[in-house]
């Protein structure tokens, strides 16, 4: 993997405040809410909001008086009646709709998790986070079809956060707890925020790291490889493509121009049962379909772009015992 696991560890130090710190906790206990909780690094005064509503990151900010790294619509629906949109939603086990017979990008995003508790932690050197699980059986909406109430799958699915000042790890793991292999997709959709409202800016809203990769336009149904080395850039019109690698290359390693004099490095890697897996990129923002989002301003394409790594080709099933875990490090430069 591109980290050690030392890093994507988390620590037992309780996060609850009526709790006192433990050095032994059941790291199995789990603690239901659906507030948010804010996760603070006291040493950098970085901090992050999730939501256990889709264990949905909406906001990280590196320090206090740093503007926002990640976009959240200003109509976003926070109540959990719907995804939320902006932050970090989670797909899985399928990504858009391949399946159509249950939900656009699978149940994680539409269901409550559970804060494992004793997983928050704030360490001067390894940072501030914290974990949260959700059970197959405890996801009771956007299911159907193969992952309806009756399905032969089952799994645990676990999310973990990690800051550590300008730096923000995210790992979703899931576990085939089942007897059945079963196929699938995971994807974190990333909305980062664009300052001044430039993300139709070339100059200073882009996406650079992808050349050589395949292309699939999801708009225009195009097919192709880019072989420029012209950034990616939002003109006037909706983006929604993604870029598969091709050959060797197996992680995901991009730099996101996010408004003047602000950039967002991005790496990415996955592996299922410990073989590494090709990390792909999706590169979004609505432009003019945002006036047919009820919960996405009209004019709020201006300031975000969406850059999303995800496991979506040549990913083997997942076995029976088996785990697959992804990666992204968001850094701010």
């Amino acid at each position: 993997t591109l980290y050690s696991d030392s890093l994507l560890t988390i620590l037992s130090v309780s996060f609850f405040p009526s709790a006192t710190n433990n050095t032994q906790p059941n790291s199995r206990t789990m603690t239901t809410a659906k507030d948010p909780i804010t996760i603070t690094h006291t040493a950098t005064s970085s901090s992050f909001t999730i939501h256990p509503y889709g264990a949905h990151i909406t906001s990280y900010a590196t320090s206090p008086n740093a503007p926002p790294i990640l976009f959240l619509s200003r109509d976003a629906i926070l109540d959990g009646t719907k995804p939320i949109r902006g932050g970090i939603p989670l797909c899985f086990p399928q990504f858009g709709q391949p399946d159509p017979s249950y939900p656009q990008h699978g149940f994680l995003r539409n269901n409550y998790w559970k804060v494992v508790e004793g997983s928050a932690f704030d360490d001067d050197a390894n940072g501030a986070g914290i974990a949260m699980e959700l059970s197959l059986k405890d996801a009771v909406h956007a299911r159907g079809g193969k992952w309806g109430e009756d399905t032969k799958y089952d799994c645990v699915c676990r999310f973990r956060v990690r800051i550590c000042g300008e730096s923000m790890t995210n790992t979703l793991e899931v576990e085939n707890t089942g007897t059945e292999a079963f196929d699938f997709q995971m994807l974190l959709h990333t909305y980062y925020l664009v300052s001044e409202g430039k993300a139709l800016d070339g100059t200073v809203c882009y996406v650079e790291g992808l050349k050589g990769y395949k292309v699939s336009d999801k708009v225009s149904g195009e097919e192709y490889v880019n072989d420029s080395d012209e950034p990616i850039v939002i003109k006037d019109s909706i983006v929604d493509r993604v870029y598969t690698p091709m050959g060797e290359k197996v992680g995901l390693d991009v730099v996101v121009g996010t408004g003047p004099g602000r950039k967002i490095l991005l790496k990415a890697n996955g592996d299922v049962d410990g073989k590494a897996v090709p990390v792909s990129g999706v590169v979004w923002n609505p432009v003019e379909k945002a006036k047919s989002m009820a919960d996405f301003g009209d004019d709020q394409f201006n300031d975000m772009i969406c850059v999303e790594p995800g496991l979506l080709s040549d990913v083997p099933v997942l076995e029976a015992g088996k785990k697959v875990t992804f990666t992204q490090v968001i850094k701010s430069v």
